[in-house]
């Protein structure tokens, strides 16, 4: 599991609690978050939706692309030259004028780098960009108030639970409010939130609410004074 400086895009203390009208500087009990309004709940989740966002951002930069990577490269002012490759079992993609090319075990800042080198024989100072579309070791995200926030990589052999995710970010901090944890997922272009409490699965039983999780969920645990 990697783990990330978390409160750096989640600097959500002050931003949250102020978008939402709450006071800032003080505790607040867990009972105070049930008192927000729908327009509040609903600030507090496109903030938290953000934040994962930047989260991500910040982990593809750190990421080094692996095997099976499904990449996007564009040149700049080179629109012909734009492409969707997937990299080989060997590590390497095919792009134009720059023929066959390692990538494997690179961070994405250094892919770009390493192809604007093998470009820049026939275009002046190419600039390079490559996002990853699809990963080839499936990741969720666990935010918030985890002792381990970071990525996971989903097992191959089965689906990882909501409650496992956070196990395997090491629990549940002091602050959390175990009952609000939220699963950000996006389909079909749409983003979705689903409440997940935690305590129908650990004090009632209830698997049912344990959810499945699919690739590129997010799992945001707020802290009890939201």
């Amino acid at each position: 599991m990697k783990s990330l400086g978390i409160w750096g895009p989640l600097a959500l203390v002050l931003s949250l609690s102020a978008c939402a009208g709450l006071e800032t500087g003080r505790h607040y009990p867990a009972k105070n978050h049930a008192n927000l309004t729908p327009a509040q709940e609903k600030v507090i989740e496109e903030r938290i939706l953000q934040s994962a966002q930047e989260f991500k951002a910040q982990s593809q930069v750190n990421y080094k692309v692996q095997a099976g990577d499904l990449l996007e490269i564009a040149v700049f002012q080179e629109k012909d030259m734009a492409r969707t490759v997937r990299v080989s079992g060997n590590g390497t993609i095919t792009f134009p004028l720059a023929g066959n090319i390692k990538l494997a075990d690179l961070s994405v800042p250094e892919a770009e780098a390493m192809l604007a080198q093998a470009l820049s024989e026939f275009i002046i100072n190419p600039q390079v960009t490559v996002l990853i579309r699809e990963y080839s070791n499936k990741q969720v995200y666990v935010l918030g108030e985890v002792k381990k926030p970071g990525s996971i990589t989903l097992p191959v052999e089965r689906r990882l639970t909501v409650l496992e995710a956070i196990t395997l970010a090491g629990g549940f901090t002091d602050l959390a409010a175990q009952d609000k944890t939220k699963v950000l997922r996006n389909a079909n272009g749409q983003n979705l939130t689903i409440q997940v409490e935690i305590s129908k699965i650990t004090k009632q039983g209830d698997k049912s609410a344990d959810i499945f999780l699919e690739p590129n969920d997010t799992v945001f645990v707020p802290q009890s004074f939201f």
